[in-house]
């Protein structure tokens, strides 16, 4: 038990940490990815503002003319003084690759201007105009290039700028990111895991001192349990045996067999409880161990019927097996419906993998919300389970919890459920 709540906290914590390890890196990303593409449209926005080209940098922040060119007797229109706080600095526009491709009112590309790039021809921009004005986009990325457009006086203009430098900067920040991320996600796990005993230490405290108690109160309740039965059967020598007398004695009875129960349970639920493993007949052992209940459940009035596949083998704790096949049948004939049916069941699972042995019983009144508290210690359900029900129905409630120990201890699994008017207890034998 205290391994398993050891890997449950380490579990937990760890994928609490990936959570968080996703977000930071998330986050960080989407932060890169979101300012890198900002800073690119930023420049963008420049070269569009100024039809087609950077203006000159003033560090002063005044307005300068773009020199004119000589092939164009026109004047060009004057720049806009870019915003400093956006990445515009003198080495800019020497650093930065882009075409420009101007398509007029209708549609048609009227020029290019492949003279800030090398790697794309005039033929190439045009291909490249054509297919982001085909598109309808204003921005976005084609290949290596992230564009952008804007509308002129005489149409439109779509600006390319080369983003490879950009996305291997993104790239490499990821890979680097989840590297650390995972370098330190391993080292944290690691941490957890060495000081997840120190963590758990004051539960395990707890849970000894809780054995402990359970054993020692056991032992110091035998004496007094056994003197008083002594001297209720001096009393049924001196005179006859009476009401009273047979009420202590069924009393000592009952007090005995919970004591039995107890020590059992927290003698299974130590770290290595001391079960021989072995390879055995188990179709034999499940049979064996719960034919005795036949008898029991006529004399209810119910009928119960063991439906045993033959030859069987497992390799487990025998004694522990027919241990559990008694808890879950006697569990099984005490609450079964008047008139009702219990079925015993052991057959190989649908993969092969396992032996799964099913106990049922008809439930009119299956016990309501979360079932798997009936393998809680002392736990009854008000509905079905309560000994106001009868006195015959009142058991110690740590049968089941005794059948789930057993079962934990064989590194298997157990479920309950509740359909077609039939509780189903299941053990998937491992």
């Amino acid at each position: 038990m205290i391994k398993r709540l050891q890997r449950k906290f380490v579990v937990i914590a760890a994928v609490c940490l990936l959570i968080v390890e996703f977000a930071i890196i998330g986050g960080i990303n989407g932060v890169n990815i979101y300012q890198t593409n900002k800073n690119a449209d930023d420049l963008l926005n420049i070269i569009i503002e100024n039809d087609g080209r950077f203006p000159e940098f003033d560090p002063k922040g005044m307005k300068h003319d773009k020199p004119q060119d000589n092939s164009d007797s026109a004047s060009p229109p004057e720049s806009k003084k870019p915003d400093k706080h956006r990445g515009f600095n003198e080495e800019t526009k020497y650093q930065t690759r882009y075409f420009v491709v101007y398509a007029d009112s209708n549609g048609e590309i009227t020029k290019v201007d492949t003279g800030h790039v090398a790697a794309v021809s005039s033929s190439q921009a045009i291909e490249y105009g054509k297919s982001v004005l085909d598109s309808g986009k204003t921005s976005g990325t084609s290949g290596n290039y992230r564009y952008k457009t804007g509308d002129t006086d005489k149409g439109k203009i779509i600006v390319f700028m080369d983003c490879r430098s950009d996305s291997a900067t993104k790239n490499r920040f990821l890979l680097v990111s989840c590297a650390i991320g995972a370098a330190g996600y391993i080292l944290v796990c690691l941490l957890i895991i060495i000081f997840s005993k120190r963590a758990i230490r004051p539960v395990v405290e707890s849970f000894e001192k809780q054995k402990q108690f359970i054993t020692d109160a056991g032992h110091e309740i035998k004496t007094p349990l056994a003197i008083i039965s002594a001297n209720t059967e001096v009393l049924e020598m001196v005179s006859e045996p009476n009401q009273w007398t047979v009420s202590i004695k069924n009393q000592i009875t009952r007090l005995n067999g919970l004591l039995k129960e107890l020590l059992s349970l927290a003698k299974m639920e130590e770290e290595k409880p001391a079960l021989t493993m072995a390879d055995f007949n188990i179709s034999d052992a499940v049979y064996d161990a719960a034919s005795p209940f036949t008898t029991l459940a006529e004399t209810k009035g119910k009928k119960l019927t063991i439906d045993v596949a033959n030859g069987l083998s497992y390799h487990g704790d025998e004694g522990a097996i027919r241990q559990l096949v008694s808890i879950l049948t006697e569990n099984a004939v005490k609450y079964a419906d008047e008139d009702g049916e219990i079925i015993v069941k052991l057959f190989t699972s649908h993969s092969g993998k396992e032996t799964d042995l099913e106990v049922s019983n008809t439930c009119k009144e299956p016990p309501q919300g979360d079932l798997t508290k009936l393998f809680d210690r002392f736990y009854r359900d008000d509905s079905s389970r309560s000994r106001s029900k009868g006195e015959k129905k009142g058991g110690y409630g740590i049968g089941l919890s005794i059948a789930q120990a057993i079962v934990r201890s064989h590194k298997s699994k157990i479920s309950c459920k509740a359909e077609n008017g039939m509780m189903i207890f299941t053990a998937q034998l491992k």
